[in-house]
């Protein structure tokens, strides 16, 4: 039985999952717009824990949605064709460090909004 990869299926649009520190809600949401305007399908993060709602308001959910979440997003690097790093300022926190080791780990090419600062930020 023949299996088509739908990497080379020209009827779906690339795939761009979006990395970045959700302090960047606004650059996300720019990036985005600008990354469906090209015709590419984004995932992004759905959830920004940096803002109040009741979802995550209970200490000990918040937690336990973190790390669903963060298992989430490694799954839509896994769907995605290609990873954009939303860095303004060269940021790039521990969370998006993980992201962006297992985005090279399976093999999915990466580029960055802004140039990488060669500094160890944490955060």
């Amino acid at each position: 039985m023949h299996h088509q990869t739908t990497h080379n299926s020209p009827s779906r649009p690339t795939i761009v999952v979006l990395c970045g520190s959700t302090r960047y809600w606004d650059q996300l949401a720019e990036a985005n717009a600008y990354e469906t305007a090209a015709g590419r399908i984004v995932l992004a993060p759905g959830c920004n824990l940096k803002q109040g709602h009741p979802l995550w308001s209970d200490p000990a959910r918040a937690d336990r949605l973190k790390q669903v979440l963060d298992d989430l997003h490694l799954r839509k690097i896994d769907l995605a064709d290609e990873v954009l790093v939303v860095n303004p300022g060269g940021y790039i926190g521990d969370s998006t460090r993980r992201e962006i080791d297992y985005a090279h780990r399976v093999g999915k090419p990466i580029r960055y909004t802004h140039p990488v600062d060669g500094g160890d930020d944490r955060g």
